[in-house]
Order: C-alpha cells, then structure tokens, then sequence
C-alpha cells in the first residue's frame, strides 16, 4: 500500500487533474487520487499522512449537492469525521479558486477542510504564501498564509506546475515521516 494518501472533490474535474498530477509527481509514495464521493471514512482513516484538494463554490463552499455540484463530494463526507481521531495524522490542503471572479472568497473551501481535519486532531502542514494573488479576501489566510497550496487555474494557469513543486518540496519530507 502507498504511504500517502491523496483525496479530492471536484465538480469540473480540474481538482481531479491536480491530484493526479501531485500523485505522479510523489510516485510509488501515493496512492491512487480518490474522489471523497466514492470514498468512506475507514479509506480517509487508513493513512497517517493525507493531501486533500477541494474547488470553491459559488459563495466560497465546499463542492457538494446542496450547492449545485454535479455529484456529492466534501460537503457530504466531511460529516462523516465527526468525532473521527487523527491524532498523530499529517495533512496537506490545496484548493482551487477564481481570485478575479470570485475574489472575496478565493479558496474559502480549504478553511472548511482545514477546520474539519484541525478539530479531529491532525497537524496541517503545507501553509502557501499570499504573494503573486490578487484577491480581496479568502477564508482559508490564517496568520497572512493560505492554510495550503492556493491554485488559480483560470487567470493563472501557467504558475500551476511550479507551484506544485515547491509545495511539495516542503512537504513531502512530513509526509514520508508520517507515513513511516
């Protein structure tokens, strides 16, 4: 089994792409990106060491039916952690957003991920910069950061793949010590 696990909602299926694009670049250390909406808690519990990845919807939600997604996706499973331990468990939050279109809540979703996982126990490592953004306020900046990798694909598409990288760079050594 890989180390590392790696779970994402979408709706466009670009969250997907990221996932499966951080997966490839960790190798034989992740596992397989899995969809939250095909996924239980005893699959999300299994890894120590976790990368979760969600869009932010409409008035800066978190993908789900209730918001008009397509399918269920976090808003669906996040209730199923309540009460959940994930003590001990390292995770790393990306999330994707509009900062032109929807600059008042750029990347909102990774605050409720965020909150989710912190109050189950676990140590969120992977803060990003607000550098290189324009937006006018987002949720998930705790102490002037992003509580993870903050991706724009629509008016900075170009800045993706070098952002990946050096996000990893600083995260992955946490991982692979959480994943023993």
């Amino acid at each position: 089994m890989a180390n590392i696990g790696i779970f994402f909602g979408t709706d466009t299926g670009r969250t997907r792409r990221i996932a499966k694009s951080i997966a490839k670049k960790l190798g034989a250390a992740a596992a397989d990106p899995l969809n939250v909406n095909k996924a239980t808690a005893d699959d999300f519990l299994a890894y120590d060491a976790l990368i979760i990845g969600t869009p932010t919807l409409g008035d800066g939600e978190l993908p789900g039916l209730e918001c008009g997604a397509q399918t269920a996706s976090w808003a669906e499973f996040l209730p199923q952690l309540d009460g959940a331990d994930m003590s001990g468990k390292v995770v790393a939050i990306f999330g994707l957003g509009d900062q032109e279109k929807y600059g008042n809540e750029f990347c909102d979703a990774m605050a409720d991920l965020y909150d989710c996982v912190t109050t189950c126990g676990a140590n969120v490592i992977g803060t990003w910069p607000v550098d290189g953004y324009t937006f006018k306020s987002s949720q998930a900046v705790i102490d002037g950061s992003f509580v993870g990798l903050a991706l724009d694909q629509d008016n900075q598409p170009t800045l993706t793949d070098e952002r990946v990288d050096a996000w990893l760079a600083g995260i992955t050594p946490a991982l692979m010590a959480a994943a023993g």
